[in-house]
């Protein structure tokens, strides 16, 4: 069984798998194979030997969310739009990058604080108290009402399918369990490591931490919000590791139990074709990693993303290479 903590994210029409030192990435074209990218993981940030230290792993982790994992969201999405002739370019999903991240910011970190600064009154020195636990109240609102709201999109339900496939083979592999349909099947959509887990962490820690800006003037109040980011991750990150090796405890189960109930809204049962394309991804994330599947694992047939997008019969089933493409 392998020992490194394999993890990913869905992507349009597709599954993202962490490896350990790159990660590997398997998309439905729209002529229906499987074509397949990997890409390493050495952003400064993972250059630097403190990488895998307790709370700067946290730092990369939102570096990977935010950045690599939105990157290969908007590609995902250009290969699955290929069959209507759109291509997203370098500079557009750039461009995209930016607006999401200041969207992300504006909603969830500083309109809770508009908001809670213009609901409460000013009731002398209890209002700063009273202020920071309603702008907490109102960020779980808009947290919970977000996810709801996008779960009805059409193409956001198949993101979420995926989302679901890529838990459960990640569960099977945990099992040490071959990756087939039928195993993979056995297994629940909800995983304790699940990036959903980590935001529902990660807005609870933000209201303890953001607790230390009470009372301060709107300018240090925005600014010390958006620069406590990379720390509230940190914390989170680590407080996440420490529930799912302790998922044991019913204590811990109890505390962490909001995130795997969130994960009914953004994990949803995947059809066999969409279990196939996170058991590609999740071959292809073993072999850079130097792991193998376990014996008698499913491996779908499959291509490089850099081939032709000309629609084509699928060439002969393979061993995913060993080596990471550019």
């Amino acid at each position: 069984m392998p020992r490194f903590a394999y993890g990913g994210q869905a992507l349009m029409e597709g599954v993202l798998m962490r490896g350990r030192d790159a990660i590997a990435v398997a998309i439905r074209h729209p002529d229906g194979g499987i074509v397949t990218a990997t890409e390493p993981l050495d952003s400064i940030l993972h250059r630097s030997r403190f990488a895998r230290a307790p709370f700067f792993r946290g730092v990369v982790l939102l570096y990977e969310t935010l950045v690599i994992g939105t990157r290969w969201l908007m590609r995902s999405g250009s290969v699955a739009a290929s069959a209507e002739g759109v291509e997203l370019g370098r500079g557009a999903i750039a461009g995209t990058l930016v607006l999401t991240f200041g969207f992300a910011i504006g909603l969830f970190v500083l309109l809770p604080l508009f908001l809670a600064q213009a609901a409460t009154p000013a009731i002398g020195d209890g209002r700063a108290l009273l202020q920071h636990l309603l702008e907490g109240l109102i960020r779980v609102a808009i947290f919970v009402a977000y996810l709801l709201l996008v779960s009805q999109a059409g193409d956001i339900k198949r993101v979420f399918r995926y989302h679901g496939a890529e838990h459960m083979t990640i569960h099977a592999l945990e099992h040490d369990q071959a990756l087939t349909i039928d195993n993979i099947r056995g297994h629940p959509t909800a995983h304790p490591r699940c990036g959903t887990e980590f935001l529902v962490v990660f807005v609870i820690v933000s209201i303890l931490v953001f607790s230390l800006l009470a009372g301060q003037g709107l300018l240090v109040s925005v600014v010390g919000r958006v620069l406590l980011i990379p720390v509230i991750a940190a914390v989170s990150y680590e407080l996440l590791r420490f529930g799912a090796r302790h998922r044991d405890s019913a204590l811990v189960r109890a505390i962490f139990e909001p995130g795997i109930w969130l994960q009914l809204i953004t994990t949803k049962q995947p059809d066999d074709e969409m279990i196939e394309v996170a058991v590609a991804s999740m071959r292809e994330a073993l072999a850079i990693s130097g792991d193998k599947a376990p014996e008698g694992s499913l491996d779908p047939q499959r291509r490089p993303l850099s081939a032709p997008t000309a629609a084509a019969e699928p060439g002969p089933e393979r061993e995913p290479a060993a080596g990471l493409e550019p």
